[in-house]
């Protein structure tokens, strides 16, 4: 399933073995009207209620779930969002992932969470 059309489904991806999975979009508003963004982003356009976040200005990113803003996100933070999206939706279509989904990820050493490190020998 594509993950615009995902997005339309309630944000969900359903698996092969029939379990949904609920994912957040990253979406770009365009303008704020009343509490509500009109915002675009993965090729569609949504409405977004925005009480769980300050007004957004223009140009603001955010995490759009089940039709609500739910956090403001950076312009890096959505590009990598929107890769690993995009590496979704091709392992759904059961093309290749390749190093370009997670370019943040490619030839640094992975790192254990804080609260984890000391606790692994």
């Amino acid at each position: 399933m594509h993950c615009a059309a995902a997005m339309r489904a309630c944000s969900s991806v359903r698996w092969a073995n029939g379990a949904d999975m609920c994912i957040g979009i990253p979406m770009q508003v365009e303008n704020v009207n009343e509490g509500i963004a009109q915002c675009v982003g993965r090729g569609e356009r949504a409405a977004l209620d925005c009480a769980l976040i300050d007004a957004p200005a223009p140009g603001t990113w955010v995490l759009a779930f089940r039709g609500a803003a739910m956090r403001v996100l950076s312009a890096t933070e959505a590009a990598q969002t929107n890769a690993a999206l995009d590496a979704l939706a091709a392992v759904l279509a059961g093309e290749a992932v390749t190093d370009a989904h997670f370019a943040d990820l490619v030839g640094r050493q992975p790192e254990l969470p804080m609260h984890l490190r000391g606790k692994i020998q």
